[in-house]
């Protein structure tokens, strides 16, 4: 049985994500000191942050 040609190939998952994880984007706001610990712990609500190299 073959797969579909939209699963893609098994070793292509190094392509260029668009969307930062929250941990990620946690990180992104640390680097630029925009995240303070006590305040920003909610889950939802983190500000736009951009992609840094």
């Amino acid at each position: 049985m073959s797969r579909h040609p939209s699963f893609g190939k098994a070793g292509k998952t190094t392509t260029k994500r668009n969307v930062l994880k929250r941990f990620e984007r946690v990180d992104v706001l640390k680097k630029l000191g925009r995240w303070k610990e006590t305040e920003n712990s909610r889950v939802t609500g983190l500000p736009k942050t951009p992609v840094l190299p």
